[in-house]
């Protein structure tokens, strides 16, 4: 989530993908004369952002708190919010939400019968986490959630990325999973793992990270392993699968631009006794408040 401050009459820029998006005003500060949230496409993204309004409505501003719009992107672009009091010397301050509207993705049928294919002996096939959920956090955007196997930044879009936090709601008991971040200045980063839903690395600090380390452990961990891309500025994207990965540049200073997620569950037969891990090279591991879930985001 991206956490803007202002003053009272101060806007707030929020970068958009090409999407569809909820504006809503969660909380105000002074909620008997709740300020106005006004939001518009900003200078330069008039033709590919614009508000969906209420029939009766003809201005694209929230009142109180509850209050939500919908706001189409036909490509990326730049999205304003100004937040001002209703009243002489009033309260600008409010927490206002921006949410990525998706229809989901279809299901993939897998032919039980056609599991095992290659060479005589086969593989078994691999099965993706499907809850499994990266934040990462992206210079001049803030908190960007992707699902399983979708980039942060990446080929497309390098974004420069300050830290990261893996969620997985549904992970197995006897599973640990532990990861590890190295920034530009080793001082300020975390270095030390943490544990699953945990934040790793800075923010507002524009400290890039330069290497990502994830690991699991536990009775479970012969059931699963982690795959992982990663591009790092001036370097083609790198991968790194195992029980134990490790991604950084070619130098182990070059900021990570992108970072792409996995955990299989892969059969225990399919397990090699001693876990890969494949990388480029090896290292040691009145305010007023916009947040947003998934999708683009600038903060």
């Amino acid at each position: 989530m991206e956490d803007h401050s202002a003053q009272s009459g101060q806007r707030k820029t929020v970068d958009l993908d090409r999407g569809i998006f909820i504006v809503r005003y969660a909380t105000a500060e002074d909620e008997a004369f709740p300020p106005k949230v006004k939001v518009a496409a900003a200078p330069g993204s008039d033709d590919t952002i614009s508000p969906i309004l209420h029939p009766d409505e003809r201005e694209a501003v929230l009142w109180q708190p509850g209050a939500g719009l919908v706001i189409q992107a036909l490509d990326p672009g730049r999205l304003l919010v100004e937040v001002t009091p209703t009243r002489a010397k009033g309260s600008a301050s409010a927490t206002v939400k921006i949410e990525t509207l998706t229809q989901g993705k279809p299901a993939i049928e897998i032919d039980t019968s056609a599991d095992w294919q290659g060479d005589e002996r086969g593989a078994p096939a691999q099965e993706v986490v499907q809850d499994l959920r990266l934040l990462g956090h992206v210079a001049g955007r803030g908190d960007v959630f992707v699902a399983a196997n979708e980039w942060v930044g990446g080929p497309a879009a390098p974004s420069r990325i300050e830290g990261i936090a893996i969620e997985w709601p549904g992970k197995p008991r006897d599973l640990t999973v532990r990861y590890a971040v190295r920034t530009a200045r080793s001082n300020l980063g975390s270095e030390t793992p943490v544990d699953i839903g945990s934040f790793a690395g800075t923010r507002g600090r524009a400290l890039a990270l330069v290497g990502v380390l994830i690991e699991l452990s536990g009775p479970a961990a012969a059931n699963y392993q982690v795959a992982a891309d990663a591009v790092f500025l001036g370097s083609q994207a790198t991968s790194a699968h195992g029980q134990k990965v490790i991604l950084s540049g070619p130098t182990g200073r070059e900021p990570l631009v992108g970072l792409r997620l996995r955990i299989e569950q892969v059969a225990e037969s399919d397990q090699p006794k001693t876990t890969p891990v494949r990388a480029a090279k090896p290292h040691s591991p009145g305010r007023v408040r916009v947040f947003r879930s998934t999708g683009a985001n600038r903060g």
